[in-house]
């Protein structure tokens, strides 16, 4: 499976405001972070996760040993463009840390059981899988 093309299908996708391939539209978003290396916007499509008014995204890269390139990204540079329910509005990306981070993982496991497997996985290399709100600027 080509990932960069079935991003690209599920962003335009995404944007065309209809049905999205083999997923759930309602749980998508799309995060437009800048580059770390090359200073260009990157665009890729994600799941979500309401906690109240917080867009929480997750950086579990199905548990591999490194974090995903759009978390190293924004780790470089929290200033995002996010994509949600027919808006797209500027964001500051915020790793969550101490308590509310384990309150909001326990959360996060209860509604989406694989996220334990990602994390076996990810301890494995001794990685803590991010977990990131999505503010939007005023």
């Amino acid at each position: 499976m080509d990932v960069r093309e079935t991003n690209r299908r599920v962003i335009d996708q995404f944007r065309a405001g209809g049905e999205v391939d083999g997923m759930h539209r309602e749980r998508l978003l799309l995060l437009t972070t800048t580059g770390r290396r090359t200073g260009e916007t990157r665009t890729v499509p994600m799941m979500y996760h309401r906690d109240g008014e917080r867009l929480l995204v997750v950086a579990s890269n199905i548990g591999a040993p490194k974090h995903p390139d759009w978390y190293l990204n924004l780790a470089e540079d929290p200033r995002v463009t996010v994509e949600v329910d027919g808006r797209k509005f500027a964001a500051e990306a915020l790793p969550l840390l101490g308590a509310d981070y384990v309150r909001t993982w326990t959360e996060l496991e209860k509604h989406y059981p694989f996220l334990a497997d990602h994390a076996a996985k990810a301890r494995q290399a001794k990685r803590v899988i991010p977990i990131v709100e999505l503010s939007e600027e005023d």
